[in-house]
C-alpha cells in the first residue's frame, strides 16, 4: 500500500503556521485553524501508516560497541608474515 504522495509535505507547512501563530499573539484565525486541523490529520494518518507498514523502529535503539584496543600490526609481524 503505497502513501498519496499529496500528504507527504505536511512539515514545512505546519511550520509555517507555527511560525504565523506566534506572530499573531498564539491565535489563528478560522482559515489557519481549519487548515491546521487538516494538515494536522494528514500527518497523524501518515504516521499511522508507518506504524502498520512496520517502518518505525520499536524498542530501544541497539548500539555495537567499538573495540577500542584494536590491534595494531608491527612493521616486524607484517614482515615475519610476508617471508
Amino acid at each position: 500500500m503505497n502513501f498519496p504522495t499529496s500528504t507527504v509535505n505536511v512539515l514545512p507547512h505546519l511550520n509555517e503556521l507555527r511560525v504565523k501563530w506566534r506572530q499573531q499573539d498564539f491565535r489563528f484565525t478560522k482559515e489557519q485553524q481549519e487548515e491546521y486541523d487538516v494538515l494536522m490529520q494528514a500527518r497523524r494518518e501518515r504516521v499511522k501508516f508507518f506504524y502498520e507498514s512496520n517502518r518505525v523502529q520499536v524498542g530501544p535503539k541497539v548500539t555495537k560497541k567499538k573495540n577500542q584496543h584494536k590491534k595494531t600490526k608491527t612493521v616486524e609481524q607484517v614482515a615475519q608474515r610476508v617471508s
